[in-house]
């Protein structure tokens, strides 16, 4: 049951409960008339404290797709967190006037705070390079769809690992299933944290190889997950130059792929995929945006209690 539950991390959301939203999403994308009136009377609080279009936009349209309102705001500079307002009062009176809130901060560890204080579900939309749980939800759905299962598939995680929030999070959620193995390709600056592969895949007992060429290794795998440098994680602008066009995904290396592959990214895309390989019909990084606000639209219900 999961009403009235908060999602911080993935790890929130046992397998057979991620299943249950996916199998909810995928009916709602088959029937979406029959759920538009399910969450009519309910306020979706979105609180973007850091500037989100994607996942913002996702949050808003699948609130009113299934009846819902939605109020908040997505710049800090306009809320009283401008003032001065602690982050805990600030979740103390929205929850005052939202069914359930969704909220992204800069701050590692401010999702969990916010669950701490609320009477409000709280659905954490990213904090800092922890967690976006919900990108996850996007990301399994979509393999879902595309690959048939979870299961028994060779990742590719390639680019800025060390910061990529939704890297860890789907490294953590495709730990959980049985015959995945991950292939780390990053520069040993971006390289993914020791927590990742000492403190999730030797417990479960994970293969994973690491290197720095795409090229060597995209012939292996099923999926591709390709990230942006993200200028707003460094602190030096001259690391950021120097790292941002590490990995540039090109129709010339999309022939060394699998004809089955699929790539994904959670975008905003800067120049780490090009253009032309759009037209690929392994590109599915497209398709996980719609895929995205459906199992939001499936995550709102269930928290809510209404299905």
């Amino acid at each position: 049951m999961l009403k009235g539950r908060h999602l911080i991390e993935p790890d929130n959301l046992t397998t057979g409960e991620i299943d249950e939203i996916c199998l909810l999403a995928e009916r709602m994308i088959v029937d979406s008339a029959s759920y538009r009136d399910i969450c009519r009377g309910k306020i979706l609080a979105a609180l973007f404290f850091e500037p989100s279009t994607r996942t913002r936009l996702s949050f808003e349209a699948a609130m009113q797709r299934i009846g819902g309102s939605v109020i908040g705001f997505s710049d800090a500079a306009v809320s009283s967190a401008s003032k001065g307002e602690s982050l805990a009062d600030t979740i103390r009176t929205v929850a005052a006037y939202a069914d359930i809130i969704a909220m992204r901060n800069p701050k590692e560890g401010a999702a969990l705070l916010a669950s701490r204080v609320s009477r409000s579900p709280v659905i954490n939309a990213g904090d800092g390079g922890h967690h976006h749980p919900t990108q996850t939800l996007t990301d399994l759905m979509t393999i879902r769809a595309l690959k048939g299962a979870f299961s028994g598939l060779t990742v590719g995680l390639c680019g800025d690992l060390k910061f990529g929030r939704t890297v860890h999070s789907l490294a953590k959620a495709l730990s959980r299933y049985p015959g995945n193995r991950f292939v780390l390709i990053s520069p040993a600056e971006l390289a993914i944290p020791d927590y990742i592969t000492g403190g999730v895949f030797a417990p479960a007992g994970i293969p994973w190889t690491s290197c720095e060429r795409l090229e060597d290794v995209i012939g292996s795998l099923d999926i591709l997950y390709m990230t942006r440098v993200q200028r707003e994680r460094f602190f030096n602008e001259q690391d950021y130059i120097r790292l941002k066009d590490s990995y540039i995904l090109d129709a010339e290396k999309m022939k060394l792929a699998r004809g089955n592959m699929i790539v994904l990214h959670p975008l905003p895309r800067v120049n780490e995929i090009a253009p032309e390989v759009d037209a690929d019909p392994r590109a599915a990084y497209f398709k996980q945006v719609r895929y995205g606000m459906f199992v939001r639209m499936a995550l709102i219900a269930k928290l809510l209690g209404v299905l």
